[in-house]
C-alpha cells in the first residue's frame, strides 16, 4: 500500500521536476551566464540527479537575487568609503616618487588593491602573528579587558562551549563598565546558539547582530553569501584579522581534529582603522542601529616608522575579486618562494596556470593541505588540484599534526597575506572574506619560518604516492573535482 502511494507520488511529481530542470537550466544558461564550467557542472547536477539536484539548486544555485540583496549594502558602502576616496590620490602620489619599499612590483599590487579594492595603505603598523590558538585569543581577551571606549567584532562561527563563553563573559564584563560592546555574527556559521545566548551581553548595554539571521527562513539562497571575516577592533587602535573563529576546537581542544594549526595577526597602527571601516560597513546592513562616523571611531594614531598593510575584503557585493586578484598578483611578483596553506585549496585556472608557470620558472612553490577533511567533497577535489600541479615542479604536502585552517600565503619571506580568504570559488565570489596583506620582511621571514617548521609535521605528495592510491581515492577525487565549481 505505501509503495503504491509513493509511486504515485513518484510519478505526480517526475513531469513537474523535469519542467523546472529545465527552466532552471535556461536561467543558468541564458540568464546567469556563470562561468562555462560552473554552468556545465549545474546542468550535470540537474539532468544526472533529477530529484536531488532540484534541491540542491534550490539551496546552493540561487545567486539571481545578489543584485537586490546588496544594493543597500553597496550604497552604504558608498556612503562611507567616499570619505576616504580624497586619501586615494595622494597615498598613489606619495608611492609613485619611489622608494625602495613601494619600487617594482610590490608597489604595483599595492597600486592595484588601492584602485580596485580602495585599500587603502597603511605605513605605521605593528603586526604580531599568530600560529597558535591559545596565545592568540588570550591576547584578544587582554586587550578586551583593556578596551577603554569599544570593542567591535565580527566573527564566522561562535561558539556556546569554554571559549564562546569566555569571550561573552569579557564582552559582558566591558558593558559593564560602559565600554561600547557590538558583535556581529554570521546567520549561519553562528546558527543553533541557545535562545538566550546574547542575554546578559544585552542586559549589560551590550549589542548584537546577526549577519543573515535564519537559515531557515531564507532557505533558498541564505546558504551563500556568508559573512566569512573574523575581525576584532579595539579603541579603533588594535585589530585581530585572521582565520581563527571562537571555540574550542580552534584552541585544539576537540579529539576530531588534535591540533588546530591556524593563522591570525595582530595590528596597531592605522590598519585598524581600515578594518573599522569594514566593520562599520558590515553592522550598518545588519543592524538597524547604525553606526555613525565620529572622532572616537577613527582618532588619529600617532605616527612612527613601521609595518606597510592594506587590509583587503572581497565579497559578491564587490565588482571585481580583490581577493584572488591580491593572490593572483602576489604569485606572478615572486622571484624565489611561494608558499601557500589552505584548509580548502580549489584553484580556478588563473590560479592553476600561475602556480604551474611560477614553478616552471624556477620559483620554489610550496602548497600545505590538511591532512584529514571537514568538508569531503572539497577535501577530495583539492588532492585533484594538488595532483595536477605536481607534473609542473609544485611541491605538496599534507599537515599532519592535527587540521590545518590556515589561509596564508607568503611570498620571498617579503609580502605575506593572512586572514579568512581560502583558495576557493566562496571565498573568491560567494563570501565576504577580509585578508591584511603585509609588506614587511620581519613579518614575512616569521610566516616563512612558522612555514618551514610546519613541512617537519607533513607528509610530501608526490606522483609516487598518488599513484599508489586506492582507485576508490581516485574516483572520489575526480567525481569531487567535477563538481568543486559549485562546492
Amino acid at each position: 500500500m505505501i509503495l503504491d502511494y509513493l509511486i504515485q507520488i513518484y510519478h505526480f511529481l517526475l513531469p513537474i521536476l523535469i519542467i523546472a530542470n529545465i527552466f532552471f537550466a535556461i536561467t543558468i544558461v541564458f540568464i546567469r551566464r556563470k562561468t562555462p564550467v560552473s554552468a556545465l557542472s549545474w546542468l550535470l547536477v540537474l539532468f544526472l540527479l533529477p530529484f536531488i539536484g532540484f534541491f540542491l539548486f534550490l539551496i546552493f544555485g540561487q545567486y539571481y537575487r545578489k543584485e537586490k540583496m546588496f544594493a543597500m549594502k553597496s550604497g552604504a558602502d558608498h556612503e562611507l568609503i567616499s570619505l576616504i576616496e580624497s586619501q586615494v590620490e595622494e597615498v598613489k602620489i606619495k608611492g609613485e616618487k619611489g622608494t625602495e619599499r613601494w619600487s617594482g612590483a610590490i608597489f604595483r599590487m599595492a597600486l592595484l588593491l588601492l584602485q580596485n579594492n580602495q585599500a587603502l595603505i597603511t605605513l605605521n603598523n605593528q603586526v604580531k602573528p599568530y600560529t597558535d590558538g591559545k596565545a592568540k585569543f588570550a591576547d584578544l581577551i587582554e586587550a578586551i579587558h583593556g578596551a577603554r571606549d569599544h570593542v567591535h567584532m565580527e566573527y564566522f562561527i561562535l561558539k556556546d562551549d569554554g571559549l564562546g563563553r569566555d569571550i561573552m563573559k569579557a564582552l559582558t564584563s566591558k558593558a559593564r563598565e560602559g565600554v561600547e560592546v557590538r558583535l556581529l555574527v554570521d546567520g549561519v556559521g553562528s546558527g543553533g546558539l541557545p535562545k538566550h545566548f546574547y542575554d546578559e551581553l544585552t542586559a549589560a548595554g551590550g549589542k548584537h547582530a546577526v549577519f543573515f539571521p535564519s537559515l531557515i527562513s531564507y532557505f533558498n539562497y541564505r546558504v551563500n553569501y556568508r559573512n566569512h571575516r573574523k575581525i576584532a577592533i579595539i579603541d579603533g587602535e588594535t585589530a585581530f584579522i585572521g582565520g581563527f573563529n571562537i571555540g574550542d576546537d580552534y584552541l585544539g581542544l576537540d579529539k576530531r581534529w588534535g591540533y588546530w594549526r591556524d593563522a591570525a595577526v595582530r595590528i596597531k597602527g592605522n590598519g585598524a582603522l581600515i578594518a573599522q571601516i569594514r566593520f562599520f560597513l558590515d553592522w550598518n546592513y545588519a543592524s538597524a542601529d547604525k553606526l555613525i562616523i565620529d572622532d572616537r571611531y577613527f582618532h588619529e594614531i600617532p605616527h612612527f616608522d613601521g609595518t606597510a598593510i592594506q587590509v583587503v575584503s572581497g565579497g559578491p557585493d564587490t565588482r571585481w575579486n580583490p581577493i584572488k586578484e591580491s593572490y593572483l598578483k602576489m604569485i606572478n611578483s615572486a622571484v624565489e618562494t611561494i608558499y601557500i596553506q589552505s584548509p580548502y585549496f580549489i584553484p580556478d585556472e588563473s590560479i592553476t596556470d600561475a602556480l604551474r608557470i611560477a614553478a616552471l620558472s624556477g620559483i620554489d612553490v610550496r602548497v600545505m593541505i590538511p591532512c584529514v577533511p571537514d568538508h569531503m567533497f572539497v577535501y577530495w577535489a583539492s588532492h585533484s588540484y594538488v595532483e595536477q600541479l605536481l607534473d609542473s615542479g609544485v611541491k605538496a604536502y599534507t599537515y599532519d599534526n592535527g587540521f590545518l585552517h590556515a589561509k596564508t600565503i607568503v611570498i620571498d619571506g617579503t609580502v605575506s597575506s593572512v586572514g579568512s580568504a581560502n583558495w576557493d570559488v566562496r571565498s573568491f565570489q560567494l563570501n565576504f572574506e577580509t585578508n591584511a596583506i603585509i609588506y614587511d620582511e620581519k613579518v614575512g621571514a616569521e610566516l616563512k619560518q612558522a612555514y618551514l617548521d610546519d613541512l617537519s609535521k607533513c607528509t610530501e605528495l608526490t606522483p609516487e604516492w598518488y599513484a599508489s592510491r586506492s582507485g576508490y581515492f581516485k574516483v572520489r577525487s575526480s567525481v569531487s573535482r567535477l563538481f568543486s565549481p559549485i562546492l
